[in-house]
């Protein structure tokens, strides 16, 4: 047998007028910013949610590189809550270049379903552009929720590249099984 493949393919957006909002109403829905630097849970979110989808690249750091990624001034992680409980989030960048790259987004498995991927995006995007933004863009690829393309194309986002490789291997991360942040 083959190599397992996965297809990575590269989105953005060029205008603010672009953006297709998308809104929900859910109750005790609020988006809020981590203004507090907090590695721990930037590791319990990318866990959170990343797990199921193979995530990787992160499975080894310590908690040296994420106090150091986490507590960039460049880097903003948002989170949205229902009623309390953390529901999703998104890590963005602002870049040097002058865009805004949206690194992480994605929600945990029981928000599936009730349009909050698409009212988290437009919140996000929207923040982006706040931020001075002259381009937005993320990658997603074949191992993320089956809806993640189709969101962001729905948003207004354009496909500007697609790229075929290896898969990652299997997460090496388990869930709930922090680095040594101690």
């Amino acid at each position: 047998m083959g190599e397992e493949q996965k297809t990575t393919t590269y989105l953005e957006m060029n205008n603010p007028a672009d953006l297709r909002a998308k809104r929900v109403c859910l109750e005790g829905l609020e988006i809020r910013q981590v203004e507090i630097t907090s590695p721990e849970f930037n590791w319990f979110l990318h866990q959170a949610v990343g797990t199921a989808f193979r995530w990787g690249g992160r499975e080894d750091w310590t908690r040296g590189e994420w106090i150091a990624y986490a507590s960039r001034q460049e880097l903003e992680t948002w989170v949205a809550y229902v009623r309390g409980a953390p529901a999703g989030y998104c890590e963005m960048e602002k870049q040097t270049d002058g865009g805004v790259e949206i690194k992480m987004f994605g929600l945990l498995a029981q928000f599936f379903g009730q349009g909050l991927g698409g009212h988290l995006l437009t919140e996000m995007v929207e923040r982006a552009w706040e931020l001075g933004a002259n381009r937005v863009w993320l990658h997603t690829c074949t191992h993320d929720h089956e809806h993640a393309l189709g969101n962001y194309l729905a948003r207004g986002f354009k496909v500007t590249d697609e790229k075929i490789g290896p898969a990652n291997r299997a997460h090496k991360s388990v869930l709930f099984a922090p680095p040594k942040f101690i």
